[in-house]
């Protein structure tokens, strides 16, 4: 097992048996300008801590992986340029190499695992691409093996969303829609797509956590969570310019782990800011849903260990 630098805060939350919720940094480094990805970054982390958990932003730094980081560590990462997108396949080079590194959804549903950390909020996952068929995101096949629970507003909506939730159920993945029937697409609340079981508290998403853990499943779960209705951006604003920004993109020649941010980025361009200001409304929604069931979680296990200690 590799050495985690774990932030006090995270040490101290361990050893106390508190809730914890695991963050990504690939929003950091890849998903928004500075200062708004400094901004964004700590206001999910207090929206953790409003809600009663602990949180653990997640990255690499100088080839050592940290399981929380303090303000001047997201500054510092934040200020970074060509940094290493972190996913399965980048841990080992980036660990030998002594890089820096975010971790995309997969690599901090690694390092959650490892720490013990069982509930990540993030704003959307990665999927399957527009237009092709067998570019599927590892954030995919890891939510097949990896047994967290993932709080997002579903796949990024610049993507294939049927063929997404094909792979996930291939992969065994269940899709849960927290307070909605359908699957958020982001930008929008929803994509008209059904999601596997709709739930509308925090104590009903600990709930199917904690069966999941008593089965003792190894695949992750999926808990997908509409953005804000203040801040939502039409599916007919959003699918106008995102088609306009794949375009762009194919013609430009850009491929691989490049086109999400020229994606994500050109989208914010053409629709004025409006998509920016969806996906920072989602990611501190999400961030404090995370928190509430991480809390749920905590309590009903603890809960249930002291019924069984009095028996």
């Amino acid at each position: 097992m590799p050495h985690l630098n774990l932030h006090k805060d995270v040490q101290l939350a361990l050893d106390n048996n508190q809730p914890l919720v695991a963050l990504e940094s690939t929003l950091i480094t890849h998903g928004l300008p500075y200062p708004d990805n400094v901004e964004t970054a700590l206001m999910m982390e207090n929206a953790v801590r409003e809600s009663g958990a602990v949180p653990a932003t997640i990255a690499i730094l100088n080839g050592h992986i940290h399981v929380g980081l303090s303000q001047s560590e997201i500054e510092q990462l934040a200020t970074l340029t060509n940094v290493r997108k972190c996913s399965r396949r980048d841990f080992a080079i980036a660990l030998a190499l002594g890089e820096s590194a975010a971790t995309t959804v997969a690599g901090t549903m690694i390092v959650a695992n490892l720490a013990g950390i069982r509930v990540f909020a993030t704003g959307g996952i990665g999927g399957v691409h527009r237009g092709h068929p067998f570019d599927i995101s590892a954030d995919l096949i890891e939510l097949g093996r990896t047994p967290v629970a993932v709080v997002c507003s579903g796949a990024k909506s610049i993507l294939d969303l049927p063929l997404t939730l094909e792979v996930l159920e291939t992969q065994g993945v269940p899709v849960i829609g927290y307070q909605t029937e359908t699957l958020p697409a982001f930008y929008a609340r929803s994509s008209g797509l059904s999601v596997d079981a709709t739930i509308t508290t925090p104590q009903q998403a600990a709930g199917i956590i904690a069966a999941a853990g008593r089965l003792g499943m190894t695949h992750g779960l999926l808990i997908t969570v509409p953005v804000p209705e203040a801040d939502e951006l039409s599916a007919e604003i959003a699918e106008n310019a995102i088609e306009q920004a794949t375009q762009e993109a194919e013609a430009a020649q850009i491929t691989g782990k490049a086109v999400t941010p020229f994606i994500l980025a050109r989208v914010a361009e053409l629709t004025g800011g409006l998509s920016r200001r969806a996906n920072i409304s989602l990611l501190k929604n999400n961030a404090h849903v995370a928190g509430e069931i991480a809390t749920a979680l905590h309590r009903d296990e603890n809960d249930v260990e002291d019924i069984d200690e009095v028996a």
